[in-house]
Order: structure tokens, then sequence, then C-alpha cells
């Protein structure tokens, strides 16, 4: 009798009444969240996913259980005869887009309805991580990317040609010395090294050689900034969205201090002496002093962070995606003898002719490896999906017959599966093969457009394309000209991706041979 009194004055206690209160008020929130993302589209008369197999496939991405590839195709193939679909981001609407002329008039036609990417985080929260052009938006990413651009014109590339060249020459000449290390190579640590010399040099205007100096704080910055793997990093990315006033309130940056104030110290450094010794190169770091000194009242005040930050992401984007890149080049190669087999020929033809260099000429004549780099980006894309967010409303045409326009909103998104668009067999046969054929002058005029989109299209296109095609042609040429490239237990064939990887990655790594060519 007596237990079942304090029982029952416990639940009646202001605290459980309280408590029970919070639990049915978020259990409330919970139904009204899930219903309004199931009927969100379903209002709208939009083709979107079968509710459970949705949620099953949303929680085994969250859980890792399946990549992003997956993810993406299994949304793309939901729904295979229609335009766009309709999707949830958690609580942002997202219109899947299938269609190829759909997505020609999102990123270029119409592209002042879509001009921005989604923001992680704020500029209180992470002034680097905003500030970079691949984030700013409005006027402020449109006059960056003015500021940027000529930076990356074919002269430049010229320009820059020797200066990549000298790295990638060094990194071949390295392993040639050293063939203990080309038994079985980790391609990725191996090209990250790579990618980290010709950034220092090209962007900071510093010398460095990751194969001797392999603890250089340069690599050891590359490498804890570009660790994106795992459940904790994902959760990372759910917070910073989410939560973005408390990430603010916790201190929490994408970057790490030390990290950034490395890369504060090396810019200031490098301006400082730059100013005082008149030197002048042909830089982005020159690019971004010259447009600090700019004055005038439509002008943006350009402050050392702004600078700091697109170093930064040219540093990220050139350590870490162009790496990969090669990495795919390499394995493909050590797969298929035959096509190796050819691009060698091809470059050996042009060392011949340039008495044993390679030059900016001869790399814009090497026909064959454009196509076989072409297809490792059709292959491999450096990203699985590419994002646009609504700034001011926008009408759709019908997602299949009989269905209606769709406006969309301004803060909704865009989402183009590059991944699952680049293995449809509608636009790829056989797209599981890795045939640079596709890319012949008499095949790739059939590609049909939008369909092809590595680097992304329209006004936002990766900035730095022209850059990471040049530093992948050179090392796989000067890697052809020294080595063999050859497969080994530990190399992944067919490729499996990593699931807890938010870029694609073999799940066992990058492990090729480099067998020393006989002169």
């Amino acid at each position: 009798m007596e237990s079942s009194l304090s029982s029952s004055s416990l639940f009646s206690s202001p605290f459980a009444i309280l408590l029970t209160t919070l639990i049915i008020i978020g259990v409330l929130k919970i139904i009204a969240y899930l219903y309004h993302q199931h009927i969100y589209w379903k209002k709208r008369g939009v083709p979107q996913i079968r509710g459970i197999p949705g949620m099953k496939v949303g929680w085994k991405l969250l859980l890792q259980r399946i990549n992003f590839t997956e993810y993406s195709q299994f949304i793309y193939n939901d729904v295979p005869d229609a335009k766009y679909i309709g999707h949830m981001d958690m609580a942002t609407p997202v219109v899947f887009l299938r269609d190829p002329e759909l997505i020609k008039d999102v990123m270029v036609k119409d592209f002042e309805h879509f001009p921005d990417h989604r923001s992680f985080a704020s500029e209180e929260v992470d002034p680097l991580f905003d500030k970079n052009v691949f984030a700013l938006r409005g006027n402020r990413w449109k006059e960056m990317r003015n500021t940027l651009s000529p930076s990356f014109t074919a002269s430049k590339m010229k320009i820059m040609f020797e200066l990549v060249s000298k790295c990638s020459c060094e990194f071949a000449e390295y392993l040639a010395d050293h063939p203990e290390q080309c038994a079985s190579i980790d391609t990725k640590e191996a090209f990250r090294r790579y990618t980290t010399d010709v950034i220092a040099t090209s962007a900071f205007g510093i010398n460095v050689n990751s194969m001797k100096d392999r603890d250089n704080e340069f690599f050891i910055r590359g490498l804890e900034t570009s660790n994106l793997s795992g459940f904790k990093a994902m959760i990372k990315f759910i917070f910073f969205r989410v939560c973005p006033r408390l990430t603010k309130m916790l201190g929490l940056s994408f970057f790490s201090p030390a990290t950034s104030q490395f890369f504060r110290k090396i810019v200031a450094e490098t301006i400082k002496v730059r100013e005082e010794q008149g030197i002048v190169r042909p830089d982005m770091i020159h690019l971004l002093m010259r447009a600090r000194d700019k004055e005038g009242p439509s002008v943006h005040e350009m402050t050392l962070d702004d600078i700091v930050a697109q170093a930064l992401i040219f540093f990220l984007a050139g350590f870490d995606t162009s790496a990969t890149l090669m990495c795919f080049v390499a394995h493909e190669l050590a797969v298929h003898r035959d096509i190796q087999d050819r691009l060698w020929e091809e470059v050996e033809k042009h060392f011949v002719e340039g008495e044993g260099k390679i030059t900016y000429e001869a790399m814009s004549k090497m026909v064959y490896m454009d196509m076989v780099v072409s297809e490792a980006l059709r292959k491999y894309p450096p990203v699985v999906f590419l994002d646009r967010l609504c700034a001011k409303k926008y009408e759709l045409p019908p997602a299949k017959p009989g269905y209606k326009n769709v406006i969309v909103e301004p803060d909704s998104m865009t989402w183009t599966p590059v991944y699952a668009l680049h293995h449809d067999p509608k636009y790829f046969s056989n797209p599981s093969k890795f045939d640079p054929e596709r890319f012949s002058d008499e095949n790739k005029d059939n590609i049909i457009p939008y369909t092809y989109l590595p680097f992304g299209l329209g006004p936002r296109k990766c900035i730095g394309n022209r850059f990471a095609l040049m530093e992948t042609k050179l090392l796989v040429a000067h890697l052809l000209h020294r080595f063999i490239f050859k497969t080994t237990e530990k190399t992944v064939e067919p490729i499996v991706f990593d699931k807890k990887q938010f870029n694609l990655q073999p799940d066992g790594g990058f492990w090729i041979a480099l067998e020393k060519r006989q002169k």
C-alpha cells in the first residue's frame, strides 16, 4: 500500500509531469517532421522515393552500411521515367535532377535562380571555410571568382607548367632511386606528397619535397584537413548544418586552430616578403594581393582571411581530390596493360621529340592521355553530387507526362547526381568498363550534353580543373616514362568503395607496383 502511494506521488510530481510533457512534445515534433517530409512533395504532385525503402536507405547511409554512390544510384533509379524526383535532405526540400536538359537549365541557362552552393558553416563559426570561393555567395562570390579566374587561364597554365613539371620529375626520380618503395606502393599516400609539393610551389611560392622531408608541415596539415572519413566526420557535418548557433557557442570549426594559424602565418609571411623584396610570381597569392589593393565603393575589402581562405581551399582541393584522380588513373593502367602500353607509346614519342623533356605544347598534343584521364573522371568523378541552392522561385516543367508544373521555393536545393549519370547505361554503354575510346575524336561528340560533368558546369564550374588535369597528366607521363604499372596482391579489382569515406576510395586502399623500365 505504501509503495503504491509513493509511486503514485512520484508520477504526479511536477518533475514527472514536466518530463512527460517534454517527451510528448518531442514525439509530436518527430511525427510532425516525418509527416512534413512525407507530404511536402506529395501535395505538390512530384514523384518521390517510396517511404519505407527511402527511410531504410537513409539509415543505411547514416550507419555507413552503404556509400554515397549506392545512395545516389538508389534515388536515381527509384523513379526511372521521371525528369526529377522530390527528396528531402533533413528538413530541406531537394529536387533530384535526372534530365540533362533540366540540368543545363539549372546550372547554365537559369543560373541566376540557382547561383550558390549550400554552406555548411557561417563566417562567424569558421571564417576560413565560409570565405573561400566555393562557399561564398552572391556578389562576393562573383567578385572573388573574377579575381581568381586569371590564375587559371591557358596562358597562366603555361607559365606554371614548369613549376609543376619540376615537381613531377623530382617525384619520379625519387621513386627511381628508391626501388624498395616500389614493390608495393600506396599511391594515395605517395600522390598526396606530390600534390603537396605542387600546391606549395604554385600557390604559396614555397619549395617543398615531401618524399624526402616526409613530415613537413604542409603535408601533415593536408592529412588533417582532408580527413573526412568515419561516423564522427558525418556527425560533425550534420551538427554544423542543424545547430549552427550551438557550434558557434561551443567554438567548433572545420579547421583546427593550429591549421588555421599555420596557413595564416604562411600567407602573411609570403605577402610580407614579396612586398619588401618586390617579388612577382604568376600565382594565386599575387592576384589576391592585387585585388586587396583595389579601391572603390563597390569593391569588397580584401582581408588577410579572405586571401588565406582561397589559398586553403585550393590546397585542400589539390591535395586530396587531384591525388585521388591520379590514383584511379594509375589503378586502371595497372589493371589494363593494353591501355597502359598504348599510352606509354604516346608519352615516349613526346619524350623523344622533346629530348628527354615534356613541354607544355607536347602535353596539349597527347590525345590518348586526354582520353584516359577523361574516362577516369567518368568512371570515378571527383564528386557524387553537385548541389545548387535556390535563390528565387523557379518553375519546373512536369516531372512526368500527366503531372503538373512545380514551383521550387527559395532555400530549396537541387542535386545533380554526377556519379549516377556517368554510370547510366542509357548514356554510357557498359558503364563499369574502363574504356578511353568513349572520348576519341570519333566518339566524344556522341556523348549527350550535360551527362558528363566531372568538374560541374556553368559559372560555378570548378575553377581549377585545368590545373588539376595538367598536374595529373604530367605525373602520369613522368611515371610511365620510367616505370611499368603492375597490380599486386593488395590491388582491389574490381573496386569496391569504402563505405566510411565521403569521397570515392577502394575498400583496402590504392595499391600497385612500379617496375623500373629497362632502357
